[in-house]
């Protein structure tokens, strides 16, 4: 059973309701889920470190469970700082004043700006899989528009990409997440397809990349300053990151003080490989 002995429940934000798993005991860390994933991303991870950490594993607005509000002017209710107050106002329902972050994908994307937008409440900060968005915009070859064509696909204006998506959820999602089977999602897959199949997922989704493209690009350019906590960069050697970027070089850009590795994965790291993330993680909160 996934997230045994985790309380699961919804929480009110200023902008949205949030769909959260809490258990474990210990320092408090949250674990914010990608695209087209769920909080059910970190069940493996989660259920190795609950020994000694307050595990804290929400679905980010748009996605999973949790409301899905209008996308608003320029898709702002999807930018980043959103997405992030959501995250700060859910960690003050559950009591945590500060804490440790962790973001794969999306939702490491969310956790930069939050550790920007609200710098004294995180402790440290790990991304997995990512480098910074704007940098990644900036650097866009043809081989990371090959390998991320999502990126430029759900950016079109609505509603062509969400038609297309809506036709066949279940399909597209298998396409993108389990070129190489479904094994490695398992008892999650279920959540992961019935989240997907509903339209106002596929449409937050798109609103989320389109925010991404556009509003996170205009807060991220004024920022004149770097992160000021330790920052941990995580990235899988089989995936697209390591073959299109240098993922430290870039996030040294962001952060004074950036350590990293790659590891024998693909993108899915905390799924592929939960024991080396656990234990990476274990060892940077420590």
């Amino acid at each position: 059973m996934m997230f045994e002995g985790f309380t699961e429940e919804m929480i009110e934000t200023s902008g949205a309701t949030i769909r959260v798993r809490h258990g474990g005991t210990g320092p408090a860390v949250l674990l914010l889920h990608g695209n087209p994933q769920t909080s059910a991303m970190w069940r493996h991870v989660a259920a190795r470190l609950m020994d000694d950490y307050t595990l804290i594993c929400p679905d980010l607005r748009g996605y999973g469970f949790s409301s899905k509000p209008p996308a608003g002017p320029e898709c702002v209710n999807y930018s980043k700082r959103a997405m992030a107050l959501d995250m700060v106002e859910m960690m003050d329902a559950l009591g945590h004043e500060q804490f440790f972050l962790c973001g794969h994908d999306r939702g490491g994307r969310v956790a930069h700006r939050l550790a920007w937008d609200h710098a004294d409440r995180v402790r440290k900060l790990c991304v997995l899989d990512i480098a910074p968005t704007r940098e990644m915009y900036a650097n866009t070859t043809d081989a990371f528009a090959r390998a991320y064509w999502h990126w430029f696909f759900m950016i079109l204006p609505a509603p062509e990409p969400e038609r297309m998506m809506q036709a066949d959820p279940d399909t597209f999602w298998l396409a993108r997440c389990a070129k190489n089977g479904t094994e490695l999602f398992d008892e999650a897959l279920d959540e992961y397809l019935t989240a997907f199949r509903d339209p106002e997922t596929i449409r937050a989704t798109c609103d989320d990349y389109r925010a991404a493209a556009g509003v996170d690009l205009t807060h991220d350019d004024a920022e004149n300053r770097k992160l000021q906590m330790p920052v941990r960069c995580l990235w899988g050697e089989k995936g697209t990151i390591e073959q299109c970027f240098d993922p430290l070089a870039l996030w040294r850009m962001r952060a004074e003080s950036v350590t990293g590795a790659a590891l024998p994965t693909g993108h899915y790291m905390a799924e592929e490989a939960p024991e080396a993330i656990a234990a990476d993680l274990a060892a940077f909160f420590q």
